[in-house]
């Protein structure tokens, strides 16, 4: 077992790790939009919250050794499902053809007040 740690992400706030590497499955923590320099991203727009994630995504998939074409599955945590649509057309971007198993899931407030946290597994 392998505990991921990049400085191009942001430094977990507590008791975990970005991503734990078992075999040659990536179990990628809870991200939240917050900048590697550790900037809060509470007050940016669901757009902008979702572009640093999925940035965080990028750099903890390329620390672990694995990259988002080879993601199996995500969970996405969103406070308000009315801005579904903005966070969907920046997702298919982000895989393009790739089409990993997803779940969406209407939460309330996330941590720090952010609208959208979001988990992910996938191979090496």
């Amino acid at each position: 077992m392998t505990f991921i740690q990049t400085p191009n992400a942001p430094v977990p706030g507590g008791h975990y790790s970005q991503a734990v590497v078992h075999n040659d499955l990536v179990f990628i923590s809870g991200i939240l939009p917050i900048t590697p320099n550790g900037q809060k991203l509470t007050d940016a727009t669901v757009a902008e919250q979702t572009k640093q994630i999925l940035a965080n995504l990028d750099a903890i998939l390329q620390a672990a050794g694995s990259q988002r074409d080879q993601v199996l599955k995500v969970s996405v945590f969103i406070t308000d499902m009315s801005a579904w649509a903005t966070v969907n057309a920046l997702y298919s971007d982000f895989f393009g053809n790739h089409r990993p198993a997803r779940s969406v899931v209407p939460v309330n407030p996330l941590h720090y007040g952010f609208a959208i946290e979001l988990e992910a597994t996938a191979v090496i």
